[in-house]
């Protein structure tokens, strides 16, 4: 992802990011600087938090990196799976029924969701949920389609 042109937030607009994030995901997003990235070769919108990809915009709305929730990790809207579905969460896969553990009671069919797995907490994709969150358990079934996961160009931004 080659970036093209970079600028800072207003204040405005970094109240909206961070009020946003912290009703999806119970968490506030803290840094000195918000910078919005445009990208040449794609319509992706990245908001880098004092220099990091933290925030990105998934169809219109701001919801935490893998990157950003490994550092500010969510409270809520968080998908948790076992170690079985690791390797094919981190690839990419979107998540089936059979590999989650627990899901956010909250989560309604559509919310943006942190998927994380169970043994340490880290976050290793960012989906859509195709149902609610009490739905997600279960033996058979796609629940949640993955936007961006570990090791994707997102994850590997450095600028």
């Amino acid at each position: 992802m080659e970036v093209k042109s970079r600028h800072h937030l207003r204040g405005d607009e970094i109240d909206e990011v961070v009020t946003a994030i912290e009703e999806r995901l119970g968490v506030t997003v803290e840094g000195d600087a918000f910078e919005d990235v445009d990208f040449a070769d794609s319509d992706r919108r990245v908001v880098l938090v004092d220099g990091e990809p933290y925030v990105a915009f998934f169809d219109g709305e701001p919801f935490l990196t893998v990157n950003g929730a490994q550092t500010f990790a969510p409270e809520r809207n968080v998908v948790t799976v076992d170690a079985g579905a690791i390797s094919f969460v981190s690839d990419g896969a979107d998540v089936m029924r059979p590999g989650i553990v627990e899901a956010d009671d909250t989560i309604a069919e559509g919310d943006l969701v942190a998927v994380a797995e169970e043994t340490h907490g880290k976050v290793l994709a960012v989906g859509r949920a195709l149902v609610d969150g009490a739905e997600m358990t279960g033996d058979s079934g796609k629940v949640v389609e993955s936007l961006h996961h570990v090791g994707d160009d997102l994850f590997e931004l450095t600028v």
